[in-house]
């Protein structure tokens, strides 16, 4: 995963005032999982993905910039 996806993730939490706990709780997830994304450790699938992007009140696409045009054709969303 590039850098940027992660430091967007990072960003956008912050803009919101939310500690990662608050992002996960939002989300469904371990702290720990949104560490490891916002850190490039982890790519999320495209159903978390989605979920990160609603959840930041953002379009899928201003968070995962081209990361996901491809699983999106194949599975047909």
């Amino acid at each position: 995963m590039k850098r940027v996806i992660p430091n967007k993730i990072r960003d956008f939490r912050k803009e919101k005032g939310w500690r990662q706990v608050d992002l996960a709780q939002k989300l469904g997830i371990l702290q720990s999982e949104v560490s490891d994304i916002e850190t490039g450790k982890r790519k999320p699938n495209i159903y978390l993905a989605k979920k990160i992007a609603k959840v930041l009140e953002k379009d899928v696409n201003e968070v995962f910039p081209e990361s996901y045009e491809k699983e999106e054709e194949k599975i047909d969303l």
